[in-house]
């Protein structure tokens, strides 16, 4: 080999060095799974909260962690199609939102699941208590089954003179129908007449508001 042709290829090995290494560094990375319920134009207020805190404890996406995002568009199965995906290829963390936290529950035991937005841990069988939670599930919970019933009785001290309550739910969506249920019995034990509207897309929320109409005194 001439003198001239070593030294152009040892200036372009150089050269792909840091590149080489910077790839086996981002390989290296720590990796979150993102496993988001519905989309990200949804999730478009919560997506730069959840980097920006990261990036405040040093977490920075692309440079000392990856992200990987996934979104069911608020398909439930896909719930498991990600949580699947994300075991497999053995991330470090995932997180959920909604009640895709089930599916990452029934996929892994070991890789530790952070609930973003949870409505009811203990129910679901994900945590043993909201105190002591164990396994490898932690995070918030929005505790919307125990809340249904207070917000009940708030709802009777603003408007104490009605009696007929409407409650609107997604029957597609397994947290809104407990909550629905737990909105029936509290509304027994204040005596009021309380009716369930159920929906599952968009579409259905117009015709069930015609029927609300000289039925309810109030809707929740």
């Amino acid at each position: 080999m001439k003198r001239r042709d070593f030294i152009t290829l040892l200036g372009g090995a150089v050269t792909t060095l840091p590149l080489v290494a910077r790839a086996q560094q981002q390989a290296k990375l720590p990796i979150i799974g993102f496993l988001g319920p519905t989309s990200l134009s949804a999730w478009r207020v919560y997506v730069p909260a959840f980097t920006q805190r990261l990036g405040e404890l040093g977490w920075i996406d692309g440079q000392t962690v990856a992200i990987e995002y996934r979104w069911a568009d608020g398909r439930a199965e896909r719930y498991s199609e990600i949580a699947d995906e994300f075991a497999r290829s053995k991330v470090n963390v995932i997180v959920t939102g909604g009640s895709s936290g089930a599916a990452a529950k029934r996929v892994t035991s070991t890789i530790p699941i952070v609930l973003a937005v949870s409505n009811d841990p203990v129910g679901d069988g994900l945590v043993a208590s909201l105190a002591r939670p164990g396994g490898n599930v932690t995070g918030l919970s929005v505790l919307a089954p125990e809340l249904a019933g207070k917000r009940l009785e708030n709802f009777r001290e603003v408007l104490p003179e009605f009696r007929r309550l409407t409650i609107l739910g997604n029957a597609g969506y397994p947290a809104a129908v407990l909550e629905m249920s737990q909105l029936q019995s509290a509304a027994r034990k204040l005596g009021l007449q309380a009716d369930t509207l159920a929906v599952r897309t968009a579409e259905d929320i117009a015709a069930a508001m015609e029927t609300l109409k000289g039925h309810a005194d109030a809707l929740y």
